[in-house]
Parts: structure tokens; C-alpha cells; sequence
């Protein structure tokens, strides 16, 4: 399949969304999600200093997807916005490696955008690989008051938060708050995202008829390492975002958490379970040692509920 057209060549009309995805040893399932996308959409590939950048740029130049080499690993939101600031649409759609658009998805949320136009950004029906529901019903950046029931709305709706595994941002929207945020490496980007583009540039949105489906996606490397990894940013960015956020006592909260997981005997037989507890811990104190200050998000606004 190719997709024709390479981001930063004047609009074309008929063209209204670029699709982002960011890579890190993931060419055995891009390819599965590049298959997915229907003719003529502009693709790009950010890549974070994987180990499989000649298959990868292979793939990319069978299917016509741009790539983005990155020499080290800048994270996801860092990635993105790279994407992002190469496309010409009005919107860009962050898809995950994993993900996969089912049949009539793009043109489902093309026509929600039609339908929806002052929303700033709207999350397709993800289903998971075994067939069950995600659904981003709450964030550790916002007050339970704002958590919504498990599962998919029955209908389009306005929701809380999105997930960044297949999100649909208005461009002119994403520039206007700055897009990601850099400082969070990893974890809590896209509620980060969600909650500024709420407060300022539109209502978030459920589309239930479109959907793609959402794989497991593959990490290479020990099972500890890659645990530990992800937990230690997981503490860093846990704390960073509830500052950023007005959270109270954002780090109390965050070190409390991480010494009661690690108070859990389960711990005694398992290292991969310590490695990621140990390091969920020093990642909390790294974002409080940090000293990290953050501008206070402007909360965004009440009074969530079923849009006509």
C-alpha cells in the first residue's frame, strides 16, 4: 500500500488528516497499522533511536510514509510534536505502532469532525486485541468528580480525558496550547494534553461508530529492565503532572503509593515486580528532588455530558 503525498508539500484540499506515529523497535507491528490506512492519507514515522532502522526505513519507503530519525530516544510526546509540526491537514491523528484502523474509521471521524467542529480533539471506539473495551475514563491529573463509568458511552458523548493510542487533535488546537509536553517522557502525555485542550480550545469527545482495534505492542530487552524502566517514569511523571495539575499534595501522595506497593509480599518472589516497585519509588523522589515548577493548568470546565 502507498501512501502518496509527502507532509510539508502544499495543502491539498481533499486531504483534511496526517496520521503520526512514533516508533521505537516497532517495525513488525507498523506494519500491520501502515496497512490499515486507506490511500492517499500522509503518514508520518518518528522514530526514537530504534535497533531496526533499516527495515523500518525499508517499510517506510514501500508504503511512502515520511521518517523522522531521531538519534536518541526523545520520548513520545517530544516525538509527536515533531510529526505533528511537518503536517499541513487541519488534523493529525497520534496512532500507536499497534493500532489498527477498521474498516470506515477515517471516514467516521471525518464526519464526526463535520458534525462536532469546535471539539478540540475526540478518541475513537478502541477496542482491545481480545475484544474488550478501552475506554480513558479517569486520570491521576484530575479530581475523581471528573472520572466517568468503565466502558464505551453508548453514543458520541463529551468525555474527561483521552488516550494518546488513537487521538484526534484539531491542528490549529494542538499548536495553540504548544502540543505535548516535553518535560513528561513518558506516561501521562496525552491526560496532560487532554486537560489543556479542554480548559481553552474545545470539548473532548467520544466517536462510537469509529473504531480501531489496539494490539499488546512489543518491547524487546529483560523483562525487568523494561518494567523498571517504564516505572521510573511512570513516578516522574506521576508527580511532575498532579504539580502541574493543582493535585494536592501531588508528591506526598505519589511516594505514599510506591512505599505501599512495595510493602506488598509479592515482591519476595518476584524480581521483575521488584525492579519496577524499586524504581516506581526513585521516580517519585526524582520528581521531587527535580524541583520541578510547573505553570498551574487552567482546570478546564464543568458540567460533562451528552452532547445532541
Amino acid at each position: 500500500m502507498t501512501h502518496t503525498g509527502t507532509p510539508g508539500t502544499p495543502p491539498d484540499p481533499d486531504r483534511w488528516v496526517t496520521i503520526v506515529t512514533v516508533t521505537f523497535n516497532s517495525t513488525p507491528i507498523v506494519a500491520g497499522m501502515l496497512e490499515s490506512i486507506p490511500n492517499g492519507v500522509p503518514v508520518i514515522l518518528v522514530d526514537n533511536a530504534s535497533r531496526d532502522v533499516p527495515a523500518l526505513t525499508g517499510l517506510a519507503t514501500a508504503t511512502g510514509a515520511s521518517l523522522i530519525l531521531n538519534r536518541e530516544n526523545v520520548g513520545f510526546g517530544a516525538a509527536c510534536n515533531q510529526g505533528a509540526s511537518k503536517a499541513t491537514t487541519p488534523y493529525v491523528l497520534f496512532l500507536n505502532p499497534d493500532a489498527r484502523l477498521e474498516a470506515g474509521a477515517l471516514n467516521l471521524l471525518k464526519h464526526a469532525t463535520d458534525h462536532y467542529p469546535t471539539a478540540a480533539a475526540m478518541n475513537p471506539r478502541i477496542r482491545e486485541s481480545d475484544g474488550s473495551p478501552f475506554f480513558m475514563r479517569k486520570s491521576y491529573l484530575l479530581p475523581r468528580a471528573d472520572w466517568m463509568p468503565r466502558g464505551w458511552p453508548d453514543a458520541d458523548r463529551q468525555v474527561s480525558v483521552l488516550s494518546g493510542a488513537a487521538m484526534l487533535v484539531r491542528r490549529d488546537a494542538f499548536e495553540a496550547v504548544g502540543g505535548f509536553d516535553e518535560k513528561l517522557f513518558l506516561y501521562h502525555e496525552d491526560d496532560d494534553l487532554s486537560i489543556r485542550l479542554a480548559s481553552s480550545q474545545g470539548p473532548l469527545m467520544f466517536i462510537r461508530d469509529a473504531v480501531v482495534a489496539h494490539g499488546n505492542g512489543a518491547s524487546t530487552g529483560s523483562p525487568a529492565a523494561i518494567a523498571a524502566f517504564k516505572a521510573w517514569h511512570m513516578g516522574r511523571s506521576r508527580v511532575y503532572g498532579a504539580r502541574k495539575h493543582a493535585r494536592p499534595f501531588a508528591a506526598t501522595r505519589a511516594i505514599l503509593h510506591a512505599l505501599s506497593q512495595l510493602a506488598s509480599p509479592v515482591l519476595l518472589w518476584s524480581s521483575r515486580k521488584r525492579a519496577k516497585q524499586v524504581a516506581y519509588l526513585r521516580g517519585c523522589i526524582s520528581g521531587c528532588a527535580a524541583g520541578l515548577v510547573v505553570e498551574q493548568s487552567a482546570r478546564r470546565p464543568s458540567g460533562i455530558g451528552t452532547v445532541p
